[in-house]
């Protein structure tokens, strides 16, 4: 069986480094917002090139705590895509706010910077684009956009930790970047946590008082928080993947390319690179218009094969009624035709070619 993440070989490389840093954590007793946590926060910021970030509980709670510290409330608008996970707009409403869905780029399958100056009303008050599947999205002519209309730029990053548009990290770009650890993520913990990075100060302390029950001094609440915070435990496993995150982003990249070097002759599309930012393929996203026979092929060798994602968020049934009417002709072509595969860190060569070989054979057969 070839998993669509191997979790296991990547855990067998880190297992002594993880397995001492638990140990330590459990025999010091620091287990809410330690040593661990903050080392960590000290050493993403490092990384991303941005003054500050916060770890918290998940990366939807990073997406909620950024629209909250950015002001963003009842009624506002806020511009996103409908081909992403169900986070984006989740957090979004979780604030009263509207999710405005848009088109996405044919190619990159990211939000489309045309459709999102015609989406802008009176009502809004964000745009938050989603580096969808490693692929950041076009931040220049969105950033632009934002500037010209005076717009908060909030970056979903949950899936693009360590993609990079000319040398600046997803997330460092716009006003605030909220990332996931889920375990599959490229940098992903042994549960789930999340983080916001920002440059602002004033953000900052909105966001570690929002994670901590509102409150800046302990039993002293200035707001109404939430219980948000990234897990001491989960600090050490990240700690350790951290230092290790250009390896890992590089084998995905090494990975994707080779199997877009060998299905390049098939009827079918492989992921697209814009050469302006680096892709660090969080997943490895087909489209072809033979889906189900290609799903079933690899199903049948006990292959990974995912669908990210098969109806976009405009046509879910809890955002039907608000979105009666609206079409979005590319995002639907291309939910009916996506299809992923198995990428990740630890994904041999030998085993993207069994996996290109299963999806030749069947326009071969």
């Amino acid at each position: 069986m070839i998993p669509m993440v191997n979790l296991k070989a990547q855990y067998a490389e880190i297992k002594t480094e993880v397995e001492q840093g638990l140990a330590q954590t459990i025999e010091n007793c620091s287990f809410i917002l330690g040593p661990n946590v903050q080392a960590f926060e000290k050493e993403c910021a490092d990384y991303l090139g941005v003054k500050h970030t916060i770890g918290v509980a998940s990366g939807t709670d990073a997406l909620h705590l950024a629209l909250l510290a950015e002001g963003i409330g009842a009624g506002d608008e806020v511009i996103t895509t409908a081909f992403t996970f169900i986070a984006t707009a989740e957090a979004i409403k979780y604030v009263g706010a509207i999710p405005v869905f848009v088109d996405i780029d044919p190619q990159t399958l990211n939000i489309c910077p045309d459709a999102i100056k015609k989406a802008i009303t009176p009502k809004t008050k964000a745009v938050m684009p989603v580096h969808l599947f490693g692929q950041p999205a076009d931040m220049a002519k969105i950033s632009a956009i934002c500037e010209q209309h005076h717009l908060k730029l909030i970056e979903d990053c949950c899936q693009s930790f360590g993609a990079s548009i000319n040398g600046l990290q997803t997330g460092a770009i716009g006003d605030v970047g909220a990332y996931s650890f889920f375990p599959s993520k490229n940098l992903g913990a042994f549960g789930d946590g999340g983080l916001v990075a920002t440059n602002s100060d004033e953000i900052a302390q909105k966001i570690k008082r929002f994670r901590n029950h509102g409150s800046d001094v302990r039993y002293y609440h200035d707001v109404i928080g939430y219980n948000s915070r990234l897990d001491e435990m989960q600090a050490v496993i990240l700690r350790a993947k951290l230092k290790r995150i250009e390896q890992y982003n590089q084998a995905r990249r090494h990975a994707a390319h080779l199997y877009s070097e060998l299905l390049a002759d098939l009827p079918l599309t492989t992921p697209f690179e814009d050469h302006v930012g680096v892709h660090v393929y969080h997943q490895y996203t087909l489209l072809c218009d033979r889906r189900d026979e290609v799903l079933k092929a690899l199903q049948d060798k006990q292959i990974g094969c995912a669908i990210y994602y098969p109806v976009p968020l405009h046509q879910q049934n809890v955002f039907k009624t608000e979105c009666a009417g609206v079409s979005l002709p590319v995002t639907e072509s291309v939910a009916a035709r996506c299809m992923s595969l198995p990428i990740c860190s630890h994904l041999s060569d030998e085993t993207v070619k069994e996996i290109a070989a299963v999806i030749r054979g069947v326009f071969n057969a």
